[in-house]
């Protein structure tokens, strides 16, 4: 198929012409004319590389009614995303390469974003014993990325291991930092007013001091770490201080950690509710300028659908969680581009190029020249609307933005040149 995207603007700069064809952007120039091409007006339209989403709960095997690798992969396409990591709390737990073949190929037979495989660091996410980390690495799903993610990996000798393990074939070990003696029980963030509304704190020294033990066995074994789902100015300091020292650490934040903040909590609304907890504003902005100056690398979604009943109760017997993929860049546009923290430069650099890397996507992630894979998006960053989570492409509605209004809007999403997203709605 031949597509030509008219009058795009690459990265924000000025319009130009992006041809598509055989999978890969085949010319970039101004008035380009291809006979029997498939035209897109671009007009006005920000043209972005498609992407890449570190940190995606799928649900599927187990959890079909929350969410499957099709669903998932629908609401990611109209995201923006053309790749997504699927994390490995599943049910059976991604740790042997039968599970992560099977997720690999769902997520082929939809086909609207790579499916990317997450394998756990654990058997079952116990923390007991490695799990197949070489096997999945061998497999077809090619795994490269391993979590406990929902659980921290706590023993620091099974940790020292894992980095070990991972390390000959180039692999990282994603941390849920967490040490679980000082969440016991935890239902937000542990503070004044966590005391006032009567729920037990979550302090962000639990999830401090995993980052900081962690970014010390790294640089001690030689290994990759990435650090999931950061949400306190003192994590900022920490990683800010280990890349300063050379460690090979890597860390992502969510849309909800950069706009969302502990003071939802009041409403004892569970759509608030998320580990890590929503943080103060102070904790925010520390995380807003992370990201800008590149201590903290990536976006990551840490898309999360439940079920109504595991959702629709009192906040204690609610599960953590929040619905992420469809709303991510326009968080993105309202925290860091609106106010002058990023360019679209930078986006394109935290939410596709530097998460490709961390994941060794080869395929994405990369420049919108000639040759490249033609993975990207089209934002409208001119249009708002408001969120109505019963118009997701999702199988669950725990959005936390229902109601608000967003601006940006994706138009099309393109996965190898064929178009998975049209005038923003999924084609399949």
């Amino acid at each position: 198929m031949t597509t030509l995207i008219k009058g795009a603007r690459v990265l924000g700069g000025d319009p130009a012409d992006l041809l598509l064809e055989d999978g890969r952007i085949a010319a970039v120039g101004g008035r380009l004319s291809v006979t029997g091409a498939t035209v897109v007006d671009a007009d006005g339209l920000v043209a972005l590389p498609g992407l890449v989403d570190l940190h995606t709960h799928l649900r599927e095997p187990g959890r079909e009614d929350a969410e499957t690798v099709e669903t998932g992969s629908r609401a990611a396409a109209l995201g923006g995303f053309t790749a997504v990591h699927a994390m490995a709390n599943t049910d059976p737990v991604a740790d042997t390469a039968g599970v992560v073949e099977q997720v690999w190929r769902l997520g082929r037979q939809a086909g609207l974003v790579d499916v990317v495989p997450v394998g756990a660091v654990t058997v079952g996410l116990r923390g007991e014993r490695l799990a197949e980390l070489g096997a999945m690495a061998d497999s077809a799903a090619r795994v490269r990325v391993f979590s406990d993610d929902g659980h921290c990996v706590a023993d620091p000798a099974l940790m020292r291991r894992a980095l070990e393990y991972v390390k000959a074939f180039d692999g990282v070990v994603a941390q849920h930092a967490e040490e679980p003696r000082l969440t016991a029980g935890a239902q937000m963030n542990e503070g004044d007013l966590s005391a006032r509304l009567g729920l037990t704190g979550w302090p962000a020294a639990a999830e401090e001091a995993v980052i900081a033990r962690d970014v010390l066995l790294a640089e001690h074994v030689g290994a990759r770490l990435h650090v999931c789902h950061v949400s306190t100015a003192g994590s900022v300091e920490i990683l800010r201080w280990a890349k300063s020292r050379g460690v090979q650490v890597t860390a992502e934040v969510t849309p909800h950690h950069l706009l969302l903040t502990e003071s939802c909590a009041e409403s004892y609304d569970p759509v608030f509710k998320v580990n890590p907890p929503l943080r103060t504003d102070a904790d925010v902005q520390a995380l807003r300028a992370g990201l800008a100056d590149g201590t903290i690398d990536a976006v990551a979604t840490d898309h999360a659908p439940h079920a109504v009943e595991d959702k629709e109760s009192e906040w204690a017997q609610a599960r953590p969680g929040m619905l992420g993929l469809e709303q991510a860049l326009s968080v993105v546009v309202q925290a860091l581009v609106e106010p002058g923290l990023l360019d679209w430069a930078g986006v394109a650099d935290r939410m596709a190029v530097r998460p490709a890397a961390i994941g060794r996507l080869d395929g994405h992630g990369r420049p919108l020249t000639p040759g490249e894979p033609a993975n990207l998006l089209l934002l409208d960053p001119a249009a708002r609307s408001v969120v109505d989570p019963a118009a997701l492409a999702s199988r669950s509605r725990n959005s936390p933005y229902a109601g608000r209004e967003l601006p940006g809007r994706v138009v099309a999403t393109f996965l190898r040149g064929e178009a998975t997203v049209l005038d923003g709605k999924a084609l399949r």
